[in-house]
């Protein structure tokens, strides 16, 4: 069964997404007719009547059309016999066949990899469509596809299955990821974050970015807290400097998992301070904030800044990334600041370590700067707590 004709925009010849209509009559795809007027046609591209009104009429109905036509059983599809274009093709394209090919076992991989495919365009490109998929359920069998048992699925059907999950997510009650509050699939979620590829890697980070920011997973966000394996994973990734899209997704989903206090100290003994540490030594523009933001709420915990303190680049890390050109680095300055604070206010190690790394010298040059009046009071108070050791530097000189 093939796309019918009448459901085909003019222009694209694609399955509408969001049909609109002409004041001559004619429906076109909303992105194709405004590509063609933007380009400068005032002319309809069907009759090439010239236009006098481009106001672009939502054309409900036949998108009610389609999104039946989407749910009907493949059978019923066919018995209607609707009208082809010489190039349709012949392969299925029912949203109920599809999913039925997705659940059976005796799917061969190369056609699980095609419904996917299918599964992708339409979620992507057609809000009719997504709407479709959601409605019957392929998000939550994605899911369970996905994380089924102890074994890793194969690499290309994972991250297949990844890429449909992601672009259903925002339409999608996220409620159906609680199925992984179950042990056999934590475990699967824990395996594909240690064995599979990349990109794999990558997509499940902007899941767990996704399930950290949201009421609905909070719980779920606090079991996956709890992994060591998940936090390892992550840990890894931080510091993964062959892949900066990877770094920086596991920044994120860090981030994210911190920002629930009960995972702090998970997130501690699974070696994240150590992770941040090392992946601010040379971050991306992008991660130097949020990497440093997490760090010193990390801090907030005496085993935080205990990890920290024991660190033995910890200290400079922090202190070189106190003053920097950079005016992408203004807030990642702010929270180093923060975290030295934490630590020098407690530690004369700490402090003994600031002094020897420069800190003096930056924080001068920084209260010279344009910075924040937060990053200014970060830095007086930071000078104070230094005054001793300041005050015995310069009666030694």
């Amino acid at each position: 069964m093939s796309i019918p004709y009448l459901f085909r925009c003019p222009i694209s010849l694609d399955l509408f997404t969001d049909p609109v209509t002409l004041s001559t009559g004619q429906t076109y795809d909303r992105p194709s007719i405004e590509k063609w007027l933007a380009d400068g046609n005032l002319t309809c591209p069907v009759t090439m009547q010239r236009l006098t009104d481009t106001t672009l009429i939502p054309n409900h109905t036949l998108r009610h059309f389609i999104h039946r036509w989407l749910l009907a059983d493949p059978g019923e599809n066919c018995r209607c016999k609707p009208v082809q274009s010489a190039g349709d093709s012949d392969a299925g394209f029912s949203l109920l066949a599809l999913k039925q090919k997705l659940e059976s076992s005796n799917t061969s991989r190369a056609d699980k990899l095609d419904c996917l495919k299918k599964v992708r365009v339409l979620s992507v490109e057609s809000d009719i469509g997504r709407a479709c998929l959601i409605e019957l359920g392929f998000f939550p069998l994605l899911l369970q596809l996905l994380f089924q048992s102890s074994v890793v699925v194969d690499s290309a059907l994972a991250e297949a299955m990844l890429d449909c999950v992601l672009s259903l997510l925002a339409s999608a009650q996220l409620d159906s990821l609680d199925m992984l509050k179950e042990h056999a699939r934590l475990t699967s979620l824990e395996l594909l974050l240690d064995q599979g590829n990349t990109k794999t890697k990558t997509s499940l980070c902007h899941l767990l970015e996704v399930i950290a920011a949201s009421s609905a997973t909070r719980e779920l966000c606090l079991v996956v807290g709890e992994s060591r394996r998940v936090l390892r994973a992550l840990v890894s990734l931080l510091q993964d400097k062959s892949s900066i899209r990877a770094s920086e997704a596991a920044v994120r989903a860090i981030s994210g998992m911190c920002s629930l206090e009960q995972n702090r100290s998970h997130a501690i003994r699974g070696g994240v301070v150590d992770g941040l540490v090392a992946h601010l030594s040379n971050p991306t523009p992008r991660t130097v904030a949020p990497a440093a933001a997490t760090l010193e709420l990390l801090l907030t915990l005496e085993a935080g800044k205990k990890a920290l303190v024991e660190h033995s680049e910890a200290i400079k890390v922090l202190v070189k990334m106190v003053f920097r050109m950079s005016t992408a680095d203004h807030e990642g300055s702010e929270h180093a600041l923060g975290s030295l604070l934490a630590v020098c206010c407690e530690s004369e190690k700490a402090k003994s370590e600031a002094m020897d790394a420069g800190v003096m010298t930056q924080l001068l040059l920084l209260l010279q700067s344009q910075c924040s009046s937060m990053a200014k009071a970060k830095a007086r108070a930071l000078l104070k707590s230094l005054r001793t050791l300041w005050t015995e530097e310069t009666r030694r000189l």
